[in-house]
C-alpha cells in the first residue's frame, strides 16, 4: 500500500468557486482514476487555517511503483487544470505517505 495526500489550499474569495469545481469537475477526474485503489475527497475542518479552506485528497495506490507514475502524469495534469482555472488562488501541496503500520 501506498498512500498520497494532496491538500488544495483556496483563497477566501475562490471557496464558492472551488466549491462548484470540486463537486462537478475534480471529483469526476478522480472517480476516473485507474490506478487508485481507493480514495477520500474532504473537507479539511481546522483551527489553524483562518483565511480561505483546504481540501484534501487521500490516495491509497498499490504500491510506491504506482504512486510514482500518477505522480510523474495524472498529478502533473491536475495541477495543469487547477492552475489553468484558478491560477496562484488555489496552492497545491503533495504529501508522500509511506505507512509504518497500520490497520485500514
Amino acid at each position: 500500500m501506498s498512500i498520497l495526500s494532496i491538500t488544495f489550499h483556496t483563497v477566501e474569495n475562490k471557496m464558492d468557486e472551488w466549491d462548484i469545481y470540486l463537486e462537478n469537475d475534480l471529483h469526476q477526474m478522480v472517480d476516473n482514476l485507474l490506478d487508485v485503489q481507493q480514495y477520500i475527497l474532504s473537507e479539511v475542518q481546522s483551527n489553524m487555517i483562518s483565511e480561505g479552506k483546504n481540501t484534501n485528497l487521500f490516495l491509497v495506490f498499490d504500491d510506491d511503483e504506482m504512486r510514482t507514475q500518477f505522480m510523474e502524469s495524472e498529478m502533473l495534469n491536475l495541477e495543469e487544470r487547477i492552475n489553468r482555472r484558478f491560477g496562484d488562488q488555489v496552492l497545491i501541496f503533495a504529501t508522500f505517505l509511506d505507512p509504518k503500520k497500520k490497520r485500514f
